[in-house]
């Protein structure tokens, strides 16, 4: 039989409306958080929401028991307790929350040409170009001198100040920018972003630089920050625009961050919406810092999976030891629930049509990724793969194969490498996404209701 995939739209069995509300929450969990914290605290008060209590309250966990870990604010994972033996494994689904952004960097604030500017450190793979002239806003924590912790976000209310990056005009930039390479139309110092013009009224010979005063003043009467403040702070500027829908009928989302909260997104809601005690106890772990490689504390390369596991296998079991975890960790499942590229048909020719994912056809099932030769990445086994194929014809699931880009073209990584390298059966499986890490990523409804799908049957099914 040829293997044969087609447009899921064309399904006359599709609830098309429950397709579109589920879409439209999702679109909402976009506009509320934009960076790994804020969407940390909204999926901790939608699990507290479901029943869901803090894991450190338990001294003893039974089947049914539905608990959630924080990991420094930028990790949530929640847990449904499975019926069955813990060292029988758990089914892991991890997505990422971090996305490409501009950080602010520690001491950004300078004035020039009686402007006052801020330099920035872009943070993951961007095309930075894309981030010049467009409406940003901040967001971010800062602790004071004295200890104190303000929480800002200054650019997302109808009414707030927004902030931007300047290009040069074309009249001027052909022989300036003309012959730079895409990677460096705009140069990484060259994003920094403009926020004041007007001096203070303070008269003191000493000030020198008289617009850099007045925004120091401006963030001492409201945040009561001074500049050295910046050195103890995480800032992001982010678009400051909102979720939208795409196109006449309405059938795609365009918006900042959906590689990966798309994912977050669905995998979240995938376990708050279990109606029965699962056969295997199901993990939902949103992570950190996936778009520079994993590291710190936050991220899939620390040891924070092996921590909350242990944890677990200690509360359900009364006790612990290090072969309890070996065990649990090599009998796991895991999708690593990340996005692929969708094929443009203006840039087709980066793909290789017979293996490349498209729009509305789907979650995309990618059995490895990486670069060239297969290097950075878990290559699932077939047993793995037969496994994850199976459950989606089993349950109807509209899905399809996909690579990221032709074999020398590029390519890319995911957690999915950290999660096998414990042993850890994995598989990347997750929506396409046209115009993947720039400031509006475009991505198809029915994909995503398609892989909240996938998740809630990976929970409740696998085994």
């Amino acid at each position: 039989m040829l293997l044969k995939k087609e447009n899921g739209w064309k399904n006359k069995d599709l609830e098309r409306e429950k397709i579109f509300d589920f879409c439209q929450e999702y679109k909402t969990s976009l506009d509320l958080g934009k960076t790994e914290r804020e969407y940390v605290r909204f999926g901790l008060e939608l699990a507290k929401k479901n029943g869901f209590v803090c894991a450190n309250s338990k001294e003893r966990l039974e089947a049914g028991d539905k608990v959630y870990y924080v990991n420094r604010e930028k990790n949530l994972v929640l847990v449904v307790v499975g019926k069955e033996d813990i060292k029988k494994g758990i089914n892991y689904v991890v997505s990422h929350i971090d996305s490409p952004r501009i950080d602010l960097k520690q001491n950004p604030l300078y004035e020039e040409l009686e402007l006052a500017y801020m330099k920035t450190h872009y943070y993951g793979g961007i095309k930075k170009y894309q981030w010049a002239s467009i409406p940003l806003s901040l967001h971010g924590v800062v602790i004071l001198a004295n200890g104190e912790r303000r929480d800002i976000i200054i650019g997302e209310k109808e009414d707030d100040p927004v902030f931007t990056i300047p290009d040069l005009l074309p009249h001027l930039a052909a022989k300036y920018q003309g012959d730079r390479q895409t990677s460096e139309v705009i140069k990484g110092e060259e994003l920094q972003i403009i926020v004041g013009s007007i001096p203070t009224e303070v008269k003191n010979s000493e000030i020198k630089e008289l617009i850099k005063y007045q925004i120091l003043e401006e963030l001492n009467r409201t945040y009561n920050m001074i500049e050295e403040d910046f050195i103890s702070a995480e800032f992001q500027l982010v678009p400051a625009f909102k979720a939208k829908d795409v196109g006449l009928d309405r059938s795609l989302i365009g918006a900042y961050g959906q590689d990966d909260r798309v994912c977050g997104y669905t995998s979240l809601r995938a376990i708050l919406d279990l109606s029965e005690i699962p056969v295997k106890t199901a993990v939902c772990f949103l992570a950190d810092k996936e778009e520079t490689g994993s590291h710190g504390s936050t991220g899939l390369q620390s040891n924070y999976l092996e921590y909350f596991t242990s944890d677990l296998i200690n509360k359900i079991q009364g006790a612990y030891n290090d072969l309890d975890l070996r065990k649990t960790l090599w009998n796991s499942n895991a999708l690593s629930s990340d996005v692929n590229a969708a094929m443009d048909p203006i840039f087709k020719g980066v793909h290789e049509p017979q293996n490349a994912a498209k729009l509305n056809y789907g979650i995309v099932v990618t059995k490895f990724t990486g670069a060239r030769g297969k290097s950075g990445t878990n290559d699932a086994d077939a047993e793995y793969v037969w496994s994850i194929r199976n459950l989606l014809n089993t349950h109807g699931i509209t899905w399809q194969i996909g690579e990221l880009g032709r074999v020398d073209e590029g390519g890319g990584g995911t957690v999915a490498m950290f999660l096998a390298e414990v042993g850890i059966k994995t598989i990347d499986v997750g929506p396409a996404l046209l115009a993947m890490h720039s400031p509006f990523e475009v991505s198809s409804k029915l994909d995503i209701y398609e892989t909240y799908r996938t998740y809630k049957v990976f929970f409740e099914k696998m085994i």
